[in-house]
């Protein structure tokens, strides 16, 4: 298929989507990345995936939450076969030392209540960890899969199964007011937390200590003075 996500989709407008259905794919065509960039994957060799979810005991002004969620819970599947150095890059990247093994899309249904308010109606999670895979394309020089961590060969079927089942573990855990901790934990596991960076708005390059993220999903720095920047506002150069 092009896409899992796009799949997903496609069984939510013709109303046939089941809330916590999973659909994996061996192959995507046309995978999709953060900020319209591809998601590229060589056949049978990684986790390409997509969960539905109904996310209605959220506001849409809190879809963050949902993403911090999947961030940790993919950072609690992936932790059993990597080490300490495994880490949430903001807002949902997971990073094993420098290197990219996994990546988060989540595309939302937005309808309308009465009162003309926006309602969270659905949530597609799409969710990409390379996992057998060892040579990458030239422009994924910082890419690296589980495989390359551990040495090892794995059931990327298997592996999906578990990484759905964590998903769901987290996914009952904030729908009963657990945000509280799960935040806590991507604030822990933060990629370059207290270090250096380098960043890029518009034409200006900067660098400034990365802090924490804000509950509203906000990156807060430290250099001169304190900024924080919404997902896009900002490029993380290194």
């Amino acid at each position: 298929m092009d896409s899992t996500n796009n799949y997903a989709l496609a069984q939510i407008h013709a109303n046939l989507a089941q809330p916590g259905a999973c659909f994996f794919a061996h192959e995507q065509t046309a995978g999709k990345g953060q900020r319209g960039k591809s998601w590229t994957t060589e056949r049978g060799r990684n986790i390409t995936l997509s969960i539905v979810v109904r996310p209605a005991f959220l506001q849409v002004f809190q879809q963050f939450q949902l993403s911090t969620c999947v961030a940790v819970a993919t950072h609690h599947f992936l932790n059993r076969y990597t080490d300490a150095m495994l880490r949430i890059k903001w807002p949902n990247d997971l990073y094993w030392q420098d290197k990219k093994i996994g990546g988060i899309l989540i595309e939302n249904v937005v309808g309308r209540s009465q009162a003309g308010d926006g309602t969270w109606d659905w949530a597609v999670i799409g969710i990409g960890v390379n996992i057998n895979q060892t040579k990458f394309p030239g422009d994924l020089k910082n890419a690296t899969s589980l495989k390359q961590i551990t040495t090892e060969s794995f059931d990327t079927v298997e592996l999906g199964r578990q990484l759905c089942q964590s998903v769901d573990l987290f996914y009952k855990k904030l729908m009963d007011r657990g945000f509280a901790s799960i935040f806590r934990k991507y604030n822990e596991l933060l990629y370059k937390k207290n270090e250096v960076a380098k960043f890029k708005k518009l034409n200006r390059i900067f660098e400034a200590r990365v802090k924490s993220v804000a509950e509203t999903g906000q990156l807060i720095v430290q250099h001169a003075i304190e900024e924080r920047f919404d997902f896009g506002e900002v490029e993380w150069l290194r």
